[in-house]
């Protein structure tokens, strides 16, 4: 018995364009020549570093033949995975894909490996290099959703490239494909702005006129964290005591607090929220200073977790044994411990 074919919210499948006064990032746009020589471009980094936006500008400045798939959490199902999956990839290879689309509809389905063979086999059949672009790849927890896309990456042609931009690292093989050179990183620490960038930002695409001193004040506070920028940029305008605004500018501004609490910090278990709270309060941590302050017992996979969920977290040495919050992060969680365990922090 054959199983309806639901339709595509095509949407789903369109490139991202970035915004027309986009700060022009020449020493990211460089990285985009290894685009064709890496079988995976993982652009990993907390919410509001201009992840989607540096891959679309790859795109539009480079013309790369584009699939581009807009990843939400009704994508852990695998049937619908693979029909946008298909979708996308038909965006520049109309021919593919009848194989899965008439596999899907079969009861039972047949296993995995067998469908995503003939869609390998049928992309194998043309070498011209094209991307793969998975973005929000965060949202997804399916297991099988991650063997689908391993599959690709492990089976599929020298000319098919995925590019995946998420929040956190996905449970793939990285160390193997980095040894390999297949595996193309960008991290928080390569999208941060930088001073020139910054400037751009605020003095040519913004038109603030802010000063040397002011851009540097901002830039600090923010640590390049873009989404930062932009939203002080929004509080600065209009303003008569620029200056005094820069000083007080913390986690606590309300568009920074919004923005963070909604993206970041009401995304996390119960369990794992209280424990970033709790670590807030101290400058730097390890996993025994998790252990002592929390009261778990697994303190380093408590920051193995932040770390690898991207989750505002600064490493403070090569053996990633010590970290620290970001800045304007730390200020929010301080405010949001104080405020909903003021016993705690008081015996603290």
């Amino acid at each position: 018995m054959a199983t309806p074919v639901v339709p595509l919210l095509t949407t789903k499948l369109h490139i991202v364009r970035p915004q027309p006064d986009i700060v022009v990032r020449e020493r990211l746009s460089q990285r985009a020549e290894d685009l064709i020589r890496r079988r995976l471009i993982l652009v990993s980094a907390p919410a509001g570093f201009g992840k989607t936006t540096l891959v679309s500008s790859w795109i539009e400045e480079h013309s790369f033949p584009t699939a581009w798939l807009s990843l939400d959490t009704s994508d852990n199902e695998l049937g619908r995975f693979l029909r946008y999956l298909v979708g996308a990839l038909r965006s520049i290879r109309p021919d593919i894909g009848s194989g899965i689309e008439s596999a899907l509809q079969m009861t039972p389905t047949p296993p995995l490996v067998t469908m995503l063979t003939s869609l390998v086999n049928e992309l194998a059949t043309d070498d011209e290099h094209c991307l793969l672009v998975l973005d929000d790849f965060h949202v997804i927890e399916s297991d099988e959703v991650h063997s689908a896309v391993l599959f690709l990456l492990e089976h599929g042609p020298a000319s098919l490239h995925v590019v995946i931009t998420t929040r956190s690292d996905p449970s793939f093989p990285l160390s193997r494909l980095r040894v390999r050179g297949q595996l193309l990183e960008i991290r928080a620490a390569d999208l941060r702005f930088t001073g020139t960038e910054s400037r751009s930002l605020f003095n040519d695409s913004l038109e603030l006129g802010l000063t040397e001193e002011q851009i540097v004040a901002l830039e600090t506070k923010t640590e390049g964290w873009i989404a930062g920028l932009q939203m002080a940029a929004l509080s600065v305008q209009g303003r008569s005591d620029v200056d005094g605004f820069i000083a007080a500018f913390a986690g606590t501004d309300r568009y920074v607090l919004d923005y963070l609490v909604e993206e970041v910090l009401n995304r996390q278990t119960p369990e794992l929220k209280h424990a970033m709270l709790q670590l807030s309060i101290l400058g730097s941590f390890n996993a025994e200073l998790v252990e002592a302050m929390t009261g778990v017992s697994n303190g380093s996979e408590i920051v193995d977790v932040l770390e690898r969920a991207n989750l505002f977290v600064v490493s403070l040495d090569t053996r990633r044994e010590w970290f620290r919050y970001h800045t304007l992060f730390a200020d929010l969680l301080e405010h949001h411990h104080s405020r909903l365990y003021p016993d705690e922090v008081a015996e603290l």
